[in-house]
C-alpha cells in the first residue's frame, strides 16, 4: 500500500493552530497557585515592616498611589522613599504626604548613598541601597512607585514570610490606563497577556518569577544573598531577588493579593519602547522559553496556522482558539479585579506583541529612564 504523502507546511500549520488554541484555553481557565492563609489555626502576630519605594520623576497619580500606603491596617510599618536628585519633582510629593499624614513613620532619602553602597549600572538598586540605610524593621516590602494598594495590603502580602522556608513573596497586578487609546492598549499588555501567562506558569508549578509591583522578604534573606550589591549590575533586579533566594533553598510565593499599576504611555513610540524593554528582559532571563513564547500571541499565530493548513478541521480548531482568546477579555482574573475588556482591540494587541517579540531578539542593551543597561549580567538564573 503506497504511503500517504504528508505536506510539511500543512502539518506545521496544524501544529501551530493546536498549540495556540491549547494555550488560549489554558490562559482562560488557569488561576495560578497563590498563597492563601489557612482558614483555621492560630493567627500569627504581624511583624513590623519597612516599605522601600524608589521614586524617579513626576507621575500622573504619584501622590494618590503613595497615599494608599498611609491607610494600612498593619499595626507597625515604616515608609522610606528615595530619589537620586534633590530637584526631583517626587520630593515635593513626599513632603506633601508627610504633612498630610504626620502620624505615619516616613523618611525621604536623597542621593546615591555613600561610597560603601553599590554604584552599579542599575540606578534603582542604588536608590534602594541608599534607603536601606534607614530601614528599621526585620521585614521588607519593595514596590514600584506607580502601584496602588488596598488597606490590608501589607498584612496579606507579608503573611507567607512567617514560613521560614519562604524567600520572597510577589504578587500580580492589573493595568489602569491613564490616558487615551495607547494607554488602553498598554493596559491590555498586562491584563490580557502578561498576567495570564504568569497564571499558566504558576498553575504548572512554575515559581521562577518576581515582580517589581511587590517583593516582600525578610531583611536577613536580603543579607544572605549579598544585599543590594548583588543586584547592582542586573537589569531585572526584582526577578533576581527571587532567583538568588531560591539558590539558598528558599521558595518563591505568589501572593493572593493583586495591586494596580498605572499605564501612562500615550503614544505608540513610548508604548513600544516600554514593552520592547520588557520583552528584552524576558529574553535575557529565559532565552529558550522566550523563543517559543510566540504561541501566546494567539490571533496572528492562529491566522498563520490556518493559512498554512486551510482545512475544515484546522478551521474549527482556530475558531475555538479565537473564542477562548476573546473570552479572556471578559473574564475576571480574581475576585474584585476587573476583566480586561476592550476585546475589539485583541487583534491589534496580539499583532503588536508578535512584532515586539521579533524586535526584542536584536540588541545587547536596553534603555530604562534614559539610562542604558546591559541585558546580560553575571550569573545564570536558577
Amino acid at each position: 500500500m503506497p504511503a500517504i504523502p504528508i505536506d510539511p507546511l500543512a502539518a506545521a500549520g496544524t501544529l501551530l493552530t493546536l498549540l495556540a488554541t491549547l494555550y488560549a484555553l489554558a490562559a482562560l481557565l488557569c488561576r495560578g497557585r497563590s498563597f492563601t492563609p489557612p482558614l483555621h489555626g492560630r493567627q500569627l502576630a504581624p511583624v513590623a515592616v519597612t516599605v522601600l519605594k524608589p521614586l524617579c520623576g513626576p507621575e500622573p497619580r504619584l501622590e494618590h498611589n503613595l497615599a494608599t500606603l498611609c491607610f494600612q491596617t498593619h499595626p507597625q510599618y515604616q515608609l522610606v522613599f528615595g530619589v537620586h536628585d534633590p530637584g526631583d519633582p517626587a520630593v515635593a510629593t513626599v513632603h506633601r504626604l508627610m504633612r498630610r499624614f504626620p502620624w505615619i513613620d516616613m523618611q525621604l532619602m536623597i542621593g546615591p548613598g555613600d561610597a560603601t553602597r553599590p554604584r552599579g549600572c542599575n540606578r534603582k538598586v542604588g536608590n534602594l541601597a541608599n534607603m536601606m540605610g534607614v530601614a528599621r524593621h526585620p521585614w521588607l516590602v519593595l514596590a514600584d512607585s506607580d502601584i496602588a494598594v488596598g488597606p490590608d495590603y501589607l498584612e496579606r502580602v507579608t503573611a507567607p514570610l512567617h514560613d521560614p522556608g519562604v524567600g520572597i513573596v510577589t504578587c500580580l497586578y492589573h493595568g489602569r490606563a491613564q490616558g487615551g487609546f495607547w494607554t488602553r492598549i498598554g493596559a491590555l499588555f498586562i491584563d490580557a497577556w502578561f498576567a495570564p501567562s504568569v497564571r499558566v506558569a504558576s498553575s504548572g508549578g512554575g515559581t521562577a518569577f518576581g515582580f517589581g509591583a511587590t517583593i516582600a522578604l525578610r531583611a536577613d534573606t536580603l543579607q544572605a544573598i549579598g544585599g543590594f550589591a548583588a543586584l547592582q549590575d542586573r537589569l531585572a533586579d526584582d526577578y533576581w531577588l527571587g532567583a538568588l533566594s531560591r539558590r539558598l533553598g528558599l521558595r518563591t510565593v505568589l501572593s493572593e493579593v493583586w495591586v494596580c499599576t498605572d499605564v501612562t504611555e500615550d503614544t505608540l513610540p513610548a508604548l513600544w519602547a516600554r514593552e520592547r524593554r520588557w520583552m528584552q528582559t524576558i529574553r535575557s532571563l529565559h532565552p529558550v522559553g522566550y523563543t517559543f513564547s510566540f504561541i501566546t500571541f494567539t490571533l496572528p499565530v492562529l491566522a498563520l496556522g490556518l493559512w498554512l493548513a486551510p482545512n475544515a478541521w484546522n478551521g474549527a480548531l482556530a475558531l475555538a482558539g479565537s473564542a477562548a482568546r476573546l473570552a479572556l477579555y471578559w473574564r475576571r482574573p480574581a475576585p474584585g479585579i476587573p476583566a480586561p475588556g476592550h476585546a475589539v482591540y485583541a487583534p491589534l494587541r496580539d499583532c503588536l506583541l508578535l512584532l515586539e517579540w521579533l524586535s526584542a531578539f536584536a540588541g545587547r542593551t536596553t534603555r530604562w529612564r534614559r539610562h542604558v543597561l546591559p541585558l546580560h549580567a553575571p550569573g545564570k538564573p536558577s
